[in-house]
């Protein structure tokens, strides 16, 4: 297999993405995890542009990777300077990386209205920064700014700046499509007339101006790049960079290039939500390969293929990279959806006709305004209601909710619930931090005296959709409820013109699986082990 050299700039070119930003014990982290991951190359920053990148590169030194190179990023001198006497320069020899990268101007367009100065004396900028960066003992990675848009308006020019970087000794030329705007006709036309102007070792540096930064990056290396320069999930200035949770997998999986271990490409998905909670992000979950509905079916006709054989819906193993496969129950699904849940849920008990009511169920819920694709544990509720032997843990009889503004106290929220448990009827009150905090507590308040494992779940998410906004507040409205109790993590789901209706809904059936599964997992443990 031809090695593909990975390049990640995360920590440089993807903090300058709008809402990114890492503190410096967060670079330090992502470093690490780069560098298990297997990246060759990790970007730690601009030394001479924020006290942050200079004391990353300080802590740096102590990191022990075990793959990975550093690199400090920079520019080539500047043109009224010495590369002796530009502090620039001299802050990336200090940052004492193994690996140096400095960007220079392909653009005559960005010499003369950029730098204000002349094409002859940016071909010396040039090769004189790479030149005395190698004398240091440095590994050198030039990047030529604006390559393409330079090599379209001024071929002779942007290839003239490529034999200055290789006439001084740069270790590898990465052709860079800084705006982002070529299309991958326009990067392979460029890369052979690079390959045909330098034989200096090449690289691809492509941001998503236009949509296509991976189709750019994977077109490259077909067209002889061997160094890919990229960041996670994609982060990065404007429309960003080119993705390498997507441009990794595609080169070793599709196209047969080395790049990590499949050890390593199998922490793929955890290494992009890893690096998505340090930014503060949330994931993409239309994510390519690590995204949460990379490999979720929800098309009837789809799931019953994908029981027949997994390859007819699914270009690679999710496996793979770390992700699975999800199927979704919606008014879309088919019967396979059923049994296939049914048999993730390890319930027994249904026979296909209860499969079919209980899918008929879900659709005429869906026609009313609910939801079930996040609503995970509503589905098995509607599944094990429909065994025969059911039995619910707790029985709603009435319940209200009231908001007031009380003088000197301002708003107050009162629930009252009324349950039947068993032969018992219980009638509770609790106030709250608005009516549905209320009802939780009241319900609660009735339940935790049989049911003390209540205790240990918790809300985590509450979310509300007006699904008819042309209504005003008359609207349908659905209410998605996350819950977990520190074991396992659930979805439940409630819809009605009423938020409180459907936000009673949703919290009933949250505490409904909460109890069940709970009951199932005792029941499990008190089985006697087979031997």
């Amino acid at each position: 297999m031809t090695k593909v050299w990975i390049y990640d700039t995360t920590l440089r070119d993807g903090t300058q993405g709008e809402g990114v930003n890492f503190s410096l014990a967060d670079k330090l982290r992502i470093a690490r995890r780069l560098d298990a991951f297997g990246v060759d190359y990790i970007e730690g920053g601009w030394p001479g542009s924020n006290p942050k990148d200079a004391e990353f590169f300080k802590e740096a030194r102590s990191l022990q990777l075990k793959h990975a190179r550093i690199a400090a990023f920079g520019s080539t001198r500047r043109a009224d300077k010495t590369v002796e006497n530009d502090p620039q320069v001299q802050m990336l020899l200090d940052a004492q990386t193994p690996v140096i990268t400095i960007f220079g101007k392909t653009w005559d367009l960005h010499v003369r209205d950029v730098l204000r100065t002349t094409l002859e004396e940016n071909l010396r900028m040039i090769e004189e920064t790479v030149r005395y960066l190698k004398a240091h003992g440095r590994e050198v990675i030039y990047d030529a700014e604006h390559y393409f848009d330079g090599w379209k308006a001024n071929p002779e020019y942007a290839l003239e700046t490529l034999r200055a970087a290789e006439a001084a000794g740069a270790d590898w030329i990465v052709l860079c499509d800084t705006n982002g705007g070529c299309l991958p006709w326009e990067i392979e036309d460029g890369i052979k007339a690079a390959q045909q102007a330098v034989s200096t070792p090449l690289g691809i540096h492509a941001h998503n101006d236009s949509g296509v930064a991976t189709a750019n990056s994977l077109v490259a290396v077909r067209a002889g790049c061997t160094h890919v320069q990229g960041t996670i999930n994609g982060y990065g200035e404007r429309c960003g960079n080119a993705d390498l949770t997507t441009l990794i997998p595609n080169l070793q999986l599709k196209m047969g290039y080395e790049c990590v271990s499949a050890q390593q490409l199998a922490g793929l998905r955890d290494l992009s939500l890893f690096v998505s909670e340090l930014a503060n992000l949330s994931p993409d979950p239309h994510q390519p390969f690590v995204g949460q509905s990379a490999f979720a079916h929800k098309g009837g006709a789809h799931v019953n293929a994908m029981v027949k054989n997994e390859r007819t819906y699914q270009h690679i193993d999710p496996a793979l990279v770390g992700n699975r496969k999800r199927v979704l129950v919606s008014e879309l699904s088919g019967k396979d959806n059923i049994a296939v849940k049914r048999s993730e849920f390890g319930l027994d008990g249904l026979d296909r006709e209860a499969e079919r009511r209980v899918l008929q169920h879900i659709k005429e819920l869906e026609s009313r305004g609910f939801a079930f694709e996040s609503a995970e544990g509503s589905v098995e509720l509607l599944l094990r209601r429909a065994r025969p032997d059911y039995r619910p843990p707790f029985e709603l009889i009435d319940y209200t909710a009231t908001v007031e503004h009380r003088q000197g106290r301002g708003l107050i929220s009162e629930a009252t619930v009324k349950v039947r448990i068993g032969d018992q009827i219980f009638h509770t009150a609790a106030e709250g931090n608005g009516p549905v905090n209320a009802l939780d507590k009241a319900l609660r308040k009735a339940l935790e005296p049989f049911y003390p494992q209540l205790k240990s779940v918790q809300l985590t998410d509450y979310k509300v959709r007006i699904l008819d906004s042309q209504s005003a507040t008359a609207a349908q409205v659905r209410v998605l409820i996350d819950s977990t109790d520190g074991r396992r993590s659930w979805g439940t789901v409630g819809a009605s013109t009423n938020i409180i209706e459907a936000s009673w809904q949703a919290l009933a059936d949250s505490v409904e699986y909460a109890l069940l599964n709970h009951e199932e997992k005792e029941r499990k443990a008190c089985q006697p082990s087979q031997m």
